[in-house]
């Protein structure tokens, strides 16, 4: 396990994550509570497809390949759904710290303030972060599989981000509406009790659920 938190979890990945996350807070400006989530859903994702695209081509970087290939898939997708569970549990770490960092740098008034049926900011952080569990994993899943695909870190990085700029086009969210991967920061903020946008996130957890079940087969052809 300490073995796969190395390999993962690099120091330059961590930081430059963390540097990511504390300029967002700084530079996206919000002025109510509810918006926080709205302002780091599409950059969230952004972190995730970039973080994570090299879990599988980390073995062909590291010219590790060779051995690579002589483990048996099941040690291989152990591996690799390990690596990709501590990135993902690390981001979402970090978005919690991030949501928190909003507070700090942007002041922003408190929604259950100004409507106390909404619920508390606990509610809301808790929702926040079962949605973020669900980007995060939709698009790290995504950035692998393209990578695992054409064995490359760029093509896992450059095929998400093109994806990620169809998905958060004006055309689409109007088109997909709550189907949309970005479905919470389309949601309705001042109706806190519009649960709609679960569709989207349902959506994202069935296609990362058919990318895990393909996995196998692109290990078998890539190696």
């Amino acid at each position: 396990m300490i073995k796969e938190v190395k390999i993962s979890l690099p120091f330059y990945k961590t930081a430059s994550a963390l540097l990511f996350i504390v300029i967002l807070s700084l530079i996206r400006g919000v002025s109510v509570s509810c918006e926080i989530g709205a302002a780091m859903e599409p950059a969230i994702a952004i972190l995730a497809t970039a973080f994570c695209a090299d879990t599988y081509v980390q073995e062909i970087a590291g010219r590790r390949s060779e051995v690579w290939r002589l483990y048996p898939m099941k040690d291989k997708l152990f591996a690799i759904s390990t690596r990709l569970l501590l990135q993902q549990g690390f981001l979402l770490l970090l978005a919690a710290a991030g949501y928190s960092l909003f507070f700090l740098f942007q002041r922003p008034r408190l929604f259950s303030l100004m409507q106390p049926e909404a619920g508390s900011e606990i509610r809301q952080f808790v929702i926040f972060l079962g949605a973020m569990a669900v980007t995060i994993a939709f698009w790290s899943v995504l950035s692998n599989t393209i990578a695992c695909i054409f064995r490359s870190l760029w093509f896992g990085i450059g095929g998400s981000l093109l994806l990620w700029l169809l998905a958060a086009s004006s055309f689409a969210r109007r088109l997909l509406d709550t189907w949309s991967v970005f479905s919470y920061a389309d949601r309705n903020i001042a109706d806190t009790g519009d649960f709609g946008w679960l569709a989207g996130k349902g959506l994202c957890i069935a296609l990362c659920a058919v990318m895990l079940l393909l996995l196998p087969i692109l290990l078998k052809k890539r190696g």
